[in-house]
């Protein structure tokens, strides 16, 4: 089985995301966050783009930042045409950055789970640190029962262990979504945690 690590995996599943809406944990931090009135947003492991697009034409400024060597060409080819002065690209590996732009709403979406544990720290408090006041940060994390649990190269946490990462910032919404489902690879036990907060 090719590992999630392999970037033949992820072309693969972002072709799959085609069809897919917006996710709606995105749609909920631009709604807490307001309009984007030329704002910057932050799209971590954009993907396929289908939130960066979204945040564009709801008039964010956007860093679409991942690791795939083929995500310039994807989001220039789905970018509106007054998109021109309000995209960046970053095509770079989430360990390899050193620091962030200045934002006000960063979203990650199914990415931050696949940093390695001990990476994880140092990324998430230079991303805090890139989010300007009253900023809003939106973020997927693994929980400790999803079925993928035992690989030890991504970070899972318990419910107290998600909740601490937020110290200092105030919660909108916390959902946790314990439950069987499917993922791209087949049927799993996903246990998620969709988190909204805004640093004060």
């Amino acid at each position: 089985m090719e590992s999630l690590a392999d970037s033949k995996v992820w072309a693969d599943y972002n072709a799959a995301q085609a069809d897919r809406p917006v996710r709606p944990l995105c749609l909920g931090a631009m709604e807490f966050a307001g309009p984007g009135s030329g704002r910057r947003a932050i799209d971590l492991g954009c993907g396929a783009g289908k939130e960066t697009l979204a945040l564009l034409r709801a008039g964010w400024r956007v860093h679409a930042v991942d690791s795939l060597p083929d995500t310039r060409e994807r989001l220039l080819g789905i970018a509106p045409a007054d998109a021109d002065g309000r995209l960046s690209i970053e095509v770079r590996a989430f360990q390899d950055l050193r620091e962030l732009p200045a934002a006000d709403l960063i979203f990650a979406g199914y990415s931050l789970p696949f940093i390695r544990p001990a990476e994880l720290g140092p990324f998430w408090w230079m991303m805090l640190d890139a989010l300007r006041r009253p900023g809003v940060v939106a973020v997927n994390l693994f929980g400790d029962r999803d079925s993928w649990a035992d690989i030890t190269e991504w970070n899972f946490h318990t419910e107290a262990e998600a909740r601490r990462l937020f110290d200092g910032l105030q919660i909108q919404t916390f959902e946790v979504y314990d439950a069987d489902g499917q993922s791209f690879r087949g049927p799993k036990h996903w246990h998620i945690y969709d988190v909204i907060a805004r640093k004060p």
